[in-house]
């Protein structure tokens, strides 16, 4: 628990903030202290109000860590899986909207750490109950999805895309992740729409560019290739893909015996030499 003290670490805060929605959930100080002393011997865990998640069935606290909830006084330990949703519901009735953000956000930057640290398994599990608490919270849902994509999960990792896509239509990462995906399961035609979404959301987005440039040369058509091309090399034309996209640029121009106008700033057209 906290100590009074003149200054507070962030963690610290995280933790008061954390009692304060517990309390504003009626459950009672000394209820919530004999639950962490209790979790405390229990599991060996130094602070469970931050290492694992929390929720309020009737007048108990029990804790969610593992894959598993456990009420700590009884030490009933029960695994987690139908009854899960039942948890999720408890913890989140009785939520302002201001705490249930309050909470995500505080599980959200817990995973991100516990990401950086490699603890895969234990990043899942909180992006998991974030989605549960709040199944429009997209970037958990992107970020889950891209632990998943990476360890070639394609389907499940789609599935979270489009879920980040459906909460927030505009969020151009959420489009551009879902091309990457789609592309990956050879679906090249809805990659294609994907990435013009991210596009067209972020014009400047040069890695949408480049990725729809090479969807659109798989599909033989070269020369919408070209302007995705162009478009590339003139946001980043000294990245690492830059070298690619040039060879790329001068080889559809031979090619279709095409070169290339620019009208304006922004303009690209392209015309028979």
């Amino acid at each position: 628990m906290v100590s009074f003290s003149d200054t507070y670490s962030f963690q610290d805060l995280v933790q008061l903030r954390k009692l304060r929605d517990l309390r504003a959930t009626r459950l009672s100080a000394s209820s919530i202290r004999a639950s962490v002393h209790a979790m405390q011997a229990v599991s060996g865990m130094i602070n469970p109000l931050l290492e694992a998640g929390t929720a309020k069935k009737g007048s108990r606290l029990l804790f969610r860590h593992s894959g598993a909830v456990m009420e700590p006084i009884t030490r009933q330990f029960v695994f987690d899986f139908e009854g899960h949703q039942d948890l999720v519901r408890a913890e989140n009735q009785g939520m302002t909207q201001s705490q249930l953000v309050a909470r995500t956000g505080d599980l959200f930057l817990e995973a991100v750490r516990c990401e950086e640290a490699g603890k895969k398994l234990e990043a899942v599990e909180i992006y998991q109950n974030i989605l549960r608490l709040d199944p429009g919270h997209a970037p958990a849902a992107i970020n889950l999805g891209t632990i998943l994509y990476n360890q070639r999960q394609f389907a499940a990792a789609e599935r979270l895309y489009r879920q980040a896509a459906e909460a927030d239509a505009n969020y151009a990462l959420a489009w551009f992740d879902l091309g990457n995906v789609l592309d990956e399961l050879q679906r090249l035609s809805e990659a294609v729409e994907a990435y013009r979404n991210a596009i067209r959301l972020a014009p400047g987005y040069a890695d949408a560019h480049y990725n729809l440039a090479l969807a659109y040369e798989r599909q033989n058509e070269r020369r919408k290739a070209l302007r995705h091309w162009v478009a590339y090399l003139k946001l980043d034309p000294i990245g690492p893909w830059a070298n690619h996209a040039r060879g790329q640029t001068r080889k559809i121009l031979d090619r279709e015996k095409l070169t290339i106008v620019y009208r304006s700033p922004r303009a690209i057209r392209l015309e028979p030499r």
